[in-house]
C-alpha cells in the first residue's frame, strides 16, 4: 500500500459487504452517517464487496483522500460477515488480513504426550 499503516492512528475494517462502485464521497459519507467517525483524522478505512478477492482503502492524508483498490490474483479475503459493524484493527490484524488469514489468531495449546 502506498501508505504506512504502521504510522496510521487508527486502521477501521468496515465489516459485511459494501457496494464498492461507490467512490470517496459515498464511502466517507459511510463512514460519518452509518458510525459516526471523523473521515478527516488520521484513520484507514477499509472496505470490501461481494466478492472477497477484491477491497478498497481510503485515508486522509492532510491535504485529500486516497482512495486504494486492490484485486488479489490468487486467493480470497477472511473478511468479517456483520453487516452493521465496524472493528478498529492493530497493524498486526491488517497484516493477517492482508494475507488471507482470519483477524484473530486462535492459540492452540500444546501438551506433552500422554497429558
Amino acid at each position: 500500500m502506498l501508505i504506512d499503516y504502521t504510522k496510521v492512528d487508527r486502521i477501521y475494517i468496515v465489516c459485511g459487504k459494501t457496494d464498492l462502485r461507490r467512490g470517496i464521497d459515498g464511502l466517507a459519507s459511510i463512514i460519518q452517517t452509518q458510525y459516526e467517525l471523523d473521515v478527516y483524522k488520521d484513520a484507514l478505512f477499509l472496505f470490501c464487496g461481494t466478492r472477497k478477492d477484491r477491497f478498497k482503502a481510503l485515508y486522509w492524508d492532510g491535504d485529500g483522500f486516497l482512495l486504494l483498490y486492490k484485486r488479489l490474483e490468487n486467493g480470497h479475503l477472511q473478511w468479517p460477515t456483520n453487516q452493521l459493524a465496524i472493528r478498529r484493527l492493530d497493524p498486526r490484524q491488517l497484516v493477517r488480513l492482508l494475507s488471507g488469514w482470519a483477524l484473530d489468531a486462535t492459540v492452540h495449546k500444546v501438551c506433552p504426550p500422554g497429558h
